[in-house]
């Protein structure tokens, strides 16, 4: 079983996350895909944060990909960070090839994360592209000191495999909607409706 691991706080859920999580169901070749919402995110004002259970409705109502499982489990377990969060996964199912995949601007600061380098070692990566952030991603200190471990696009499909660190950048259709944007704009659901 080769399963994506998409964290975040989906606050909310929109068709960006969408988006990023068909891609890399088709070009990483995986099973599932699971939108692990998170109770809280270390590095951000949690001021403006829906309940779990609200951003859970969300997420469900706008993933639209029987392959897309939405999850809450990080407050069930009581992880505060990825790292936590990685290692009870690996503990739980230890046959399933786990890639870890988020957005080009988290890679950009991903040197900021708790245990950075022991998630990078723990589980291949998927960085998926993001308008404006190209550059950034490609130049900070994540990728620098991880650049032995980046394989090429074309052996994206062969990541849930192999032995971290590992990792990919996928270049592709690139979604501009934020959920920053969508709370700034009124829009707290995810027809982008009130």
């Amino acid at each position: 079983m080769r399963i994506g691991l998409y964290g975040g706080s989906f606050n909310p859920a929109h068709a960006g996350h969408r988006h990023v999580s068909l891609m890399a169901l088709k070009r990483l070749r995986l099973d599932r895909l699971w939108w692990v919402v998170t109770p809280g995110n270390p590095l951000k004002d949690t001021g403006e944060l829906a309940s779990t259970a609200m951003r859970v409705k969300q997420a469900k109502e706008m993933a639209e990909d029987p392959r897309i499982d939405v999850t809450a489990f990080e407050g069930e377990i009581c992880a505060r960070y990825t790292i936590d969060t990685l290692a009870y996964l690996k503990r739980r199912f230890p046959g399933v090839h786990f890639v870890w995949v988020m957005g080009a601007d988290n890679l950009a600061g991903f040197h900021r994360w708790r245990g950075w380098r022991r998630i990078a070692r723990m589980m291949p990566m998927a960085i998926i592209d993001r308008p404006g952030w190209t550059l950034k991603a490609m130049r900070s200190r994540t990728a620098v000191a991880l650049s032995s471990g980046r394989i090429s696009e074309g052996r994206a499909p062969a990541l849930a495999g192999l032995r971290p660190p590992a990792w990919v950048f996928l270049h592709g259709p690139r979604s501009h909607l934020s959920s920053t944007m969508l709370r700034r704009m009124g829009r707290t659901s995810p027809s982008g409706g009130r």
